[in-house]
């Protein structure tokens, strides 16, 4: 007789409190649970049960069994699920939490591609610039930039971005150009302001060196976009990811402001609520991105 058969007819007169009510959960009848479960005390040699006129109750044994038992069929079930879930199409609501700037710039571009690959997804992208709680607030899965606060999320990386201070020539022209960290401190500086450590720029000194610069900006604003623009404008240094900077830099709309710096290179995230298996929709969302964004980064967008 199936060992799982005999473990569910068990683990079901457990949950239910007795034969008749395991065999209406099951669909069998009360003599082909009880056989079940006889079977599975005779070749364990023991006895699982205490069975009275009035009512069923594991005995020691039995619910320490029960207990193993009900892990190993709800493995077999999650399994089951699994092997459905990978064979169906992906289909569905697809809700997506990315910074404005990401979105807007690269995200967006690429979702038309995505939707007529996958036309049974639909897809509402949020643009923000604040950190979601991806599961309060209903969110299937964020695209997020750089080291990753909550370790509980499941992660895939798709590309990496690197960090530059830049500003316009017109800026250097005016301001002059700083040789070293330390020189920040007499420069107009341009923050992000949703950043939960403040005003704080990380940088790397030549010799290796951690470095924090903490300096109060000329201008704070919540999106990189129009930090970038602020840059371009004359307005200060900031200190942006290069999927912004790349195209003004090339243009020579704006300069590095200290080039013997090493570059600061920071991963780009897809991240996920965990679980045993990903919904097909974002598995394959996510797989779309790895491969839209095979020839980007660290500097190359």
């Amino acid at each position: 007789m199936d060992r799982l058969t005999e473990m569910e007819a068990f683990a079901t007169v457990v949950d239910q409190g007795g034969f008749t009510d395991a065999a209406k959960k099951l669909g069998i009848s009360k003599s082909a649970v009880s056989k079940h479960v006889s079977s599975l005390e005779a070749r364990l040699g023991a006895r699982l049960l205490n069975r009275t006129t009035r009512r069923v109750s594991p005995t020691e044994i039995g619910l320490a069994y029960y207990d193993r038992a009900r892990r190993v069929l709800n493995d077999a079930g999650e399994a089951d699920a699994l092997v459905t879930s990978m064979q169906s199409a992906p289909s569905g609501l697809l809700r997506i939490s990315v910074a404005t700037d990401f979105g807007v710039n690269h995200l967006s571009p690429v979702l038309s591609q995505f939707l007529s690959d996958f036309p049974d997804i639909t897809v509402n992208m949020v643009l923000n610039n604040r950190y979601v709680e991806l599961i309060s607030e209903g969110f299937d899965m964020a695209i997020r930039i750089g080291e990753l606060e909550d370790s509980t999320l499941r992660a895939r990386k798709l590309t990496e971005t690197t960090k530059r201070m830049i500003a316009s020539p017109e800026y250097f022209e005016k301001y002059g150009r700083p040789r070293k960290i330390d020189d920040l401190n007499a420069h107009k500086l341009l923050h992000y302001s949703n950043q939960s450590s403040g005003n704080v720029w990380k940088l790397t000194a030549p010799s290796g060196e951690k470095r924090q610069v903490r300096t109060a900006g000329w201008l704070s604003v919540n999106d990189g976009q129009s930090l970038l623009n602020a840059a371009i404008s004359g307005l200060g240094i900031a200190y942006l990811p290069s999927f912004l900077y790349a195209d003004a830099m090339e243009k020579g709309l704006v300069e590095d402001a200290i080039p013997d710096l090493p570059l600061e290179t920071q991963g780009i995230y897809a991240v996920y609520p965990p679980g045993r298996f990903t919904q097909p929709k974002v598995r394959a969302f996510i797989d779309f991105l790895v491969h839209a964004f095979a020839d980007k980064g660290p500097s190359d967008w």
